[in-house]
């Protein structure tokens, strides 16, 4: 059920891929979909960066540290902020305004857009967080698609261990900080927000405004459904 298999297949363009393989010298093995957030933690990113600036960065742009890799054809706008250890893959679009605050990594043709802010986090080839959105200690499947303003919160208000509940149980994760799975192909809508270790099958779709926790299966469909009332001034 939460083998990392039956979330992301589509991982040519994502540097370093072993970082899902289930057994990794220097890290534990992987047992759940999320053990994979536990190797960001303990620095996989750090210990396989090396400095290197193949695609363009505009002037203006702010890269803090010597262990940002950059692929070649990704755009850095003017305004831009990121933080090492960072890998960002080939055509990646870094958008005015992102605030990229380290240990993240990126794969071919994703996009982290304006007023996002990313940490901790791997985004598989393809997918999007453009607009207003914050990815914190997720993975983001290809092709997964943030409406804007969307947020995958990370942490509970009262700092204890986040669990997945789903399956009629609750599942202990080990992890203080940890936001959201999303499978392959989901699409969220503006202003939705998954809490604390929220975990999505591929292909699910969340409406505008929806507050989601917890397991979905693949192709779920999440909506929320509110009354409204009309009237006349005067």
């Amino acid at each position: 059920m939460f083998k990392v298999e039956n979330f992301f297949k589509q991982m040519d363009g994502l540097p370093f891929p072993e970082i899902f393989a289930e057994k990794l010298t220097g890290f534990d093995d992987i047992t759940y979909v999320w053990d994979v957030l536990k190797r960001l933690q303990k620095e996989f990113i750090k210990q396989r960066v090396r400095q290197d600036i193949l695609g363009t960065v505009e002037n203006g742009a702010h890269l803090m540290g010597d262990d940002i890799y950059i692929g070649k054809g990704t755009h850095v706008e003017a305004g831009a902020m990121i933080v090492g250890p960072c890998i960002i893959g080939e055509d990646v679009e870094i958008r005015h305004g992102a605030y990229i605050r380290g240990h993240v990594l990126i794969g071919s043709g994703a996009v982290v857009g304006h007023c996002t802010e990313v940490i901790r986090s791997i985004f598989l080839p393809g997918a999007k967080a453009p607009h207003f959105n914050y990815v914190g200690d997720s993975i983001l499947g290809s092709k997964v698609n943030l409406g804007a303003g969307t947020k995958l919160s990370n942490f509970k208000n009262d700092g204890t261990e986040v669990k997945v509940a789903g399956a009629g149980t609750s599942f202990k994760t080990g992890l203080r900080k940890f936001g959201a799975i999303l499978g392959d192909g989901c699409q969220l809508g503006c202003n939705s927000v998954t809490n604390p270790g929220t975990v999505m099958g591929p292909n699910g779709r969340v409406y505008p405004n929806a507050t989601v926790s917890g397991l979905h299966a693949p192709l779920t469909i999440i909506k929320l459904r509110q009354t409204l009332e009309y009237g006349r001034i005067g």
